[in-house]
């Protein structure tokens, strides 16, 4: 035997070992958590806003153009939005997205509450919680950018109702960490799949699409620390942990489904607030909107063993699983 073809045999021997001994899903092999960090610090150094200095404030807005895709709004291609005018379907598009922003903000403050439960008990000088704490950060600016766009828009805040309030208060409290982490991707992934559809679109206000661009940004790293970790968890958790994380998945997407569209936009538009809340829900276009909406975050979820069982029942009830 050769010298060099023993090296190539050790190197590939250590290889194999190596390979054995990282995690690995259904996805592949996951990276190691302080190397995926370290990636995500630097690209926040890179890629990160000051949404008071980055957007314009003081520019008013522009008469004709939408505040929201019409295509995403609710009730697009409903009886009722046939026989709304254009200015009347510029004000829902207003009204549902300073709504949109509320349940952001809403959201976004659990996603905090749930990041420091995460980090409490991890080395504090890791890049794991160095990288949490920089994600907590990005969090506030959007929150503190999200109020600044609906009072801008002249539309009061849309607060969740207090029975998804209080729920989402429970969810929090005793929320496990793989459950903590798929809620949260549950929370980004739709808002960012329709704001990836925003922030191009020359129909819509520049300061929409100013801060849904800053959203897209920084989100892409929060969403990609969040499927490393929650895939991570769903390897290593026991097995009651596990299927708790499939029902609270399940039934925090079917509360979320919900708290997507506000019925009070309806009646601060001028129109019946229960015959619009039913044409939303018989709506075709919003179904297909909404799946299309969660399917990556779906299929992630069920290449890692999240959709199963009652956990996928309660996906399928909340409309956002086909």
């Amino acid at each position: 035997m050769t010298a060099g073809n023993s090296t190539s045999e050790v190197s590939e021997a250590m290889t194999t070992v190596t390979d054995r001994a990282a995690p690995r899903d259904a996805l592949g092999l996951l990276k190691d958590r302080e190397e995926t960090a370290a990636r995500l610090l630097e690209a926040s150094a890179k890629h990160s806003f000051d949404p008071d200095r980055e957007l314009d404030w003081d520019a008013p807005p522009i008469d004709g153009k939408y505040y929201w895709p019409p295509e995403l709004l609710s009730l697009y291609d409903t009886p009722l939005w046939k026989k709304m005018g254009e200015e009347q379907r510029i004000d829902l598009s207003r009204h549902e997205a300073a709504a949109l922003g509320s349940l952001g903000i809403w959201f976004e403050i659990i996603l905090m509450q749930l990041l420091v439960r995460h980090i409490y008990d991890k080395s504090l000088v890791s890049d794991h919680v160095r990288y949490a704490l920089t994600e907590i950060a990005d969090e506030c600016r959007h929150s503190m950018m999200f109020a600044r766009m609906i009072r801008k828009a002249d539309t009061p805040a849309y607060p969740v109702s207090r029975t998804h309030h209080n729920l989402a208060r429970v969810l929090k409290t005793v929320s496990t960490t793989p459950g903590s982490f798929a809620c949260t991707l549950l929370g980004e992934e739709i808002l960012d799949w329709m704001q990836r559809l925003t922030f191009p679109d020359e129909r819509i206000q520049p300061l929409v699409r100013g801060v849904t661009r800053i959203h897209v940004i920084e989100e892409a790293r929060h969403v990609r620390y969040a499927r490393e970790e929650l895939r991570r968890q769903m390897l290593t958790a026991p097995r009651w942990e596990q299927e708790l994380t499939r029902i609270s998945c399940g039934e925090a997407a079917r509360v979320f489904s919900l708290a997507f569209v506000n019925p009070q936009v309806y009646e601060n538009i001028g129109l019946d607030r229960r015959e619009a809340v039913t044409q939303v829900k018989a709506s075709g276009h919003r179904r297909e909107v909404m799946q299309t909406g969660a399917k990556r975050l779906t299929d992630f979820l069920d290449d890692i063993g999240v959709l199963r069982g009652v956990g996928r029942r309660l996906w399928r009830s909340s409309g956002l699983l086909a």
